[in-house]
């Protein structure tokens, strides 16, 4: 998607998770992946309140993207990049994790009747994926990758309306995501193991 000219300045609201100071610091040269996910969550209340559940008692830390945005466009920064946020299995220490609200299958997540995603992501999102991923691949030079969750992280899991029926536990960002205006806008490759 081309960005209309001149493009908006991209406004990063930080709100940094509670945990923040207890995940893993990094060098930015450690980061060549950036991973788009979907909130599948119906609001930023409720978005944020499962990015502040601590799921790893020993540490104090939970599950989080480092950026995310709404269907406006707007930018909220939970995790610094410089910091591990846990959100993709086995990819978190070379990626950064970015969260676009939408729906998704929420909330029926493991019901086999309700895999469908009937959203589109925004005009207003897309653009402002666009900017953040330009900003993102100058300030970390060696950023290369751009990847999906659903390419990543391909595990199974019965389905909870019929247990004989395996599904993909992660779907996001989803068969709406403008993958095809993405990628060549962005100036990454696809990453795709």
């Amino acid at each position: 998607m081309p960005i209309s000219a001149p493009p908006p300045d991209l406004v990063i609201h930080d709100w940094p998770l509670p945990y923040e100071a207890k995940l893993n610091h990094r060098a930015l040269a450690a980061i060549d992946l950036v991973v788009i996910h979907c909130t599948e969550l119906p609001d930023m209340a409720m978005t944020r309140e499962f990015g502040e559940r601590v799921h790893y008692p020993e540490k104090g830390t939970g599950h989080s993207g480092h950026y995310y945005i709404t269907e406006a466009g707007a930018v909220y920064r939970f995790v610094a990049p410089e910091r591990v946020a846990n959100h993709t299995k086995d990819w978190n220490t070379r990626s950064i994790g970015i969260e676009m609200f939408n729906l998704g299958r929420y909330p029926y997540w493991g019901d086999s009747r309700h895999q469908a995603f009937t959203v589109a992501y925004t005009k207003e999102q897309i653009q402002s994926l666009l900017l953040l991923l330009r900003k993102l691949k100058q300030d970390i030079p060696s950023l290369r990758y751009v990847a999906g969750h659903e390419d990543l992280d391909t595990r199974l899991e019965p389905a909870s309306d019929d247990a004989k029926i395996m599904l993909r536990r992660r779907q996001d960002p989803g068969p709406l995501f403008p993958w095809n205006e993405i990628v060549p806008a962005a100036g990454l490759a696809r990453l795709r193991p």
